[in-house]
């Protein structure tokens, strides 16, 4: 996902795309373990789209932050 794409979407949807991402990276080493790895840059693709969301929502509240401050 790119970071347009995650820019445009509300809170609500952030906060369960995390989760979503979160739960492939737990799927990914369950398949791992198993020996039944379907796609090897999965992990790595969730784990920067992880990396893209937190640093979306940080922006965010720290946007609200400084509107509150003034």
């Amino acid at each position: 996902m790119r970071a347009k794409e995650i820019r445009d979407l509300n809170g609500d949807a952030l906060v369960k795309l995390l989760e979503d991402k979160r739960d492939d990276i737990v799927n990914f080493r369950l398949q791992l373990a198993t020996g039944v790895v379907e796609n090897c840059r999965r992990a790595r693709e969730a784990r920067r789209d992880i990396a893209r969301i937190k640093t979306i929502l940080k922006e965010r509240e720290i946007s609200v932050a400084k509107g509150n401050s003034e």
